[in-house]
């Protein structure tokens, strides 16, 4: 008896939230429509190919790179790898411009905001890595701390690019 008085005391306390109807409709202000120009999509592909792009590149200058920190280094090696380097920086100027542009035009449609913003995030810091690395590098003939530095900061922003683009590519 007293369990079942004090059951309709608890229940009598509990709020009582009036449905409405089954038939009454929800209305739902429209989510306005994201439009992005033809300019926009021709700086995407343009970002897209130049990411598919930065795998020779990367690969191209690490191995030039560790021929030379290794000494005795080929002359195809000393030849190609500051034209490996010059193509990144230029490949990595490009998608920098189009890639913070593309994120500007963007920056209203929510879907996929995150990770773009994760995506931007990492390549910038890849850029900066690079920016040292290149600041970084050792002069004709050296081996030092100095070479393994600067390999050691590339091969970071490597992998930082490298993840950020499987990112985009795989996370769709």
């Amino acid at each position: 008896m007293l369990a079942a008085f004090g059951l309709a005391q608890l229940l009598a306390t509990v709020p009582v939230v009036p449905s409405e109807p089954v038939d009454t409709p929800v209305t739902r202000r429209p989510t306005p429509a994201i439009e992005y120009s033809s300019f926009y999509h021709t700086r995407l592909k343009i970002h897209r190919i130049g990411s598919f792009a930065m795998i020779p590149f990367f690969a191209g200058s690490y191995i030039t790179g560790q021929k030379l920190i290794n000494g005795d280094a080929p002359d195809w090696a000393r030849r190609l790898h500051g034209p490996f380097a010059a193509g990144t920086g230029v490949l990595f100027g490009v998608n920098t411009i189009t890639g913070v542009w593309n994120l500007w035009d963007s920056r209203k449609d929510p879907a996929g905001r995150t990770k773009r913003w994760i995506h931007s995030l990492m390549f910038l810091a890849a850029d900066a890595g690079f920016t040292y690395a290149a600041i970084q590098a050792p002069g004709h003939g050296d081996t030092g701390n100095s070479a393994t530095r600067h390999r050691n900061v590339a091969l970071v922003s490597m992998g930082l690019s490298v993840t950020s683009w499987g990112l985009m590519l795989f996370f769709k």
